[in-house]
């Protein structure tokens, strides 16, 4: 029997009265870890904050709320965790499926070993090559195995290529297919792919099917945490029950028709919302320019000007056509520009033909002929600064989206990652998805530390983006549930910040003394110990046996990552400063093997001023200066940091799987946050 069919009797098992009872025992632990966090938050903002040290007492109970409200969500979460069994049976009637093969520049081998096992899928379907680096080598490769390969046009030539959701966004406007199977380069499928995720899309608003993620060459031992256990089960379980199962990049089935809606849509809101922009700031700079104009020439322009602009409003208000209304808008700001223009023109003519007269130099003024003055008279000489400005932002409102490749992108491109984004606006719009918690397909993860470490930024990079520029909790169409469902894992990201403290109040408590807590009694323990217990229970019972220790490992390991991801997000989507985007390498440099320390200096520190307080505070009970609980609870504190942090050491000195087959390649492209 293989592994695929023991995972099907488990579905089919987890399907019935089993996944009932663990889902009873799941909500039960939820209930009672919920309750005792918020019993030790409040207590903890109430009774027990050090003020007199507060500049590290207050961080430290506002990192615990910020703990509190992630386990919150997590166990909200948790509360519709959704075992779903065996999925429904594929259309009786074929339907079409493009099977999207998504590269850059991955060793030709590599994907031709994926695009064979799509090709072998046994559901009807066609198999398609994107290759955004256009090789011949690559289209060699495909026209031998009778494959397709679609690249982009001329139409993507110096504008923005919006990285693998462009290439994606070029395909669906190439293709045909009802549904769409996305797979990364690297993501091998199984022949039942498809035959176990087609029966979803009975369902008529079913949008997106997400299958887990699994790579074939990590060890057991997992030591650059990347199965990712907890986040391809439980979590996406979670959030399948509140209908927020979200879009990963890769190994997953979409429908055509809820792309391209969305497409639509977001192409008609951003058209309207740049109009309604527009509108409104020519508005203000129309009425800037009255306030002290006493020109009635100038004063009749500006009423003309006024009269396009509350046009073009009345029109939107009444649901015309925005081409009709960007038309007329343009035409009436440029008409207004061109007239006032051509009243200085006249002007300025009489003015050289007098100055002409009474010069001397027949030849003075030879040189301003009807085409100089036409020159003159282009709308940038317009003497009325407020009109000039307006024309041009008439100019700049473009129902055909010049500025980009085509008009129409289905898939996100707000972010370095396509995948949560779209799957939140399509949520947004009424559609639904389903998490299949069943591997069927199996990739390749990052085999170094540096590869890893890109990787990651780029996922949480990702992710912020798309908080800062959508935040979820205001996004209109969303359910209470789902808006939740997405928060909860952009929330995540935020821990780097208090990680620092986690370090740092310990260290300080060991080394100085400095307490951050009123005093470590009865009552701080009767609070901290059932959440911190109750806690673990959840994490436990939730995990239904899936290892979770490394997933926590790095949460706090991975610090200096997530808070760069916060900062340099932010800085891109407020400021416009670049991320300074590194693409991940595809194929594991054997000539490079040296430890890279410098790459985990940030817990390299933290290790040491771990290490030096543990020293301390041996010297401060040695010399008497030390007594009580605090320096006790501390040190089981430092040593646990120290526990969770020895993980990068073993990742810095990792090589890696023994070079066979494809093992030596990285993947690059797998989606998904950690």
């Amino acid at each position: 029997m293989t592994a695929l069919d023991v995972s099907r009797q488990d579905r089919r098992r987890l399907g019935g009265s089993t996944g009932r009872r663990r889902l009873v025992t799941v909500r039960t632990v939820a209930l009672l870890a919920s309750l005792a966090g918020i019993n030790y938050v409040g207590w903890r903002w109430s009774a027990s904050v050090n003020w007199h040290s507060w500049w590290i007492a207050v961080p430290l109970v506002l990192a615990e709320t910020y703990s509190v409200i992630d386990s919150l969500l997590f166990a909200f979460g948790a509360w519709k965790l959704r075992e779903r069994g065996e999925p429904p049976t594929p259309p009786t009637t074929d339907v079409t499926v493009d099977v999207f093969i998504t590269t850059y520049d991955e060793p030709v081998d590599l994907v031709m070993r994926t695009a064979l096992a799509a090709q072998a899928i046994r559901y009807p379907h066609s198999t398609w090559i994107l290759d955004d680096g256009n090789r011949a080598d690559m289209r060699a490769a495909a026209a031998e195995a009778g494959l397709g390969v679609i690249t982009r046009g001329q139409d993507w030539v110096d504008r923005p290529r919006h990285a693998k959701a462009g290439n994606l966004n070029n395909a669906l406007l190439s293709t045909q297919g009802e549904f769409l199977l996305i797979l990364d380069a690297d993501q091998v499928p199984d022949p039942a792919i498809l035959d176990r995720t087609l029966g979803y899309f009975k369902d008529p608003r079913m949008a997106l099917v997400q299958t887990p993620q699994w790579f074939e060459n990590v060890p057991d031992a997992d030591l650059l945490g990347s199965q990712a256990p907890l986040f391809y089960g439980p979590i996406q379980q979670s959030k399948d029950g509140w209908n927020a199962a979200f879009f990963c990049g890769s190994n997953a089935i979409l429908r055509r028709e809820a792309l391209m809606q969305l497409g639509i849509s977001r192409y008609v809101r951003e058209v309207e919302t740049s109009v309604r922009r527009t509108l409104v700031t020519s508005r203000r700079l129309l009425s800037r320019a009255r306030e002290d104009e006493t020109d009635p020439r100038v004063l009749g322009a500006l009423d003309d000007a006024e009269a396009v602009v509350d046009r073009a409003r009345d029109q939107m208000a009444a649901d015309e056509p925005l081409g009709d209304v960007t038309y007329d808008f343009q035409r009436g700001i440029d008409a207004i520009a061109f007239r006032f223009a051509a009243a200085d023109l006249e002007s300025v003519r009489n003015d050289l033909q007098e100055l002409a007269a009474m010069s001397t130099d027949a030849d003075t003024f030879a040189g301003l002929d009807d085409a100089a003055l036409d020159v003159l008279g282009q709308r940038n000489a317009s003497p009325v600064a407020a009109i000039e400005a307006i024309a041009v932002l008439a100019r700049a409102v473009d129902v055909n989206r010049g500025d980009e490749a085509q008009p129409i992108m289905p898939l996100a491109t707000i972010s370095v990652t396509e995948d949560m984004a779209t799957a939140m606006r399509l949520h947004g719009l009424g559609w639904r998805s389903a998490y299949h918690d069943e591997i069927l397909a199996k990739g390749l993860a990052p085999e170094d530390l540096p590869t890893m470490l890109v990787q990651r930024l780029r996922w949480a990079q990702g992710t912020m983006q798309v908080f800062f520029r959508e935040n979820p909790l205001v996004q209109k169409g969303l359910s209470f549930g789902q808006r939740l469902m997405y928060f909860s894992t952009m929330w995540s990201y935020l821990s780097g910040f208090a990680a620092i403290v986690y370090i740092a109040a310990p260290v300080l408590c060991l080394s100085f003394g400095v307490v951050p807590v009123q005093a470590y009694s009865v009552d701080f323990f009767a609070r901290l110990i059932p959440f911190l217990v109750l806690n673990q229970l959840l994490f436990w019972v939730v995990a239904a046996g899936r290892p979770t220790w490394r997933g926590q490992q790095y949460s706090l390991a991975l610090f200096p990552v997530w808070i760069e991801s916060v900062t340099s997000a932010f800085e891109n989507v407020f400021r416009g400063k670049p991320l300074g985007f590194r693409v991940t390498p595809k194929v594991r440099d054997e000539t490079a093997m040296k430890p890279r320390w410098d790459l985990v200096r940030p817990q390299l520190f933290a290790m040491g001023s771990l290490v030096a307080a543990l020293l301390l505070i041996g010297v401060r009970y040695l010399t008497g200066q030390a007594s009580g609980v605090a320096p006790l609870v501390n040190t089981a504190w430092v040593v646990f940091d120290l526990v969770i942090f020895s993980i990068v050491i073993r990742a810095v000195l990792y090589r890696g799987p023994a070079p066979s087959g494809q093992s030596g390649h990285t993947s690059s492209t797998a989606g998904g946050p950690l």
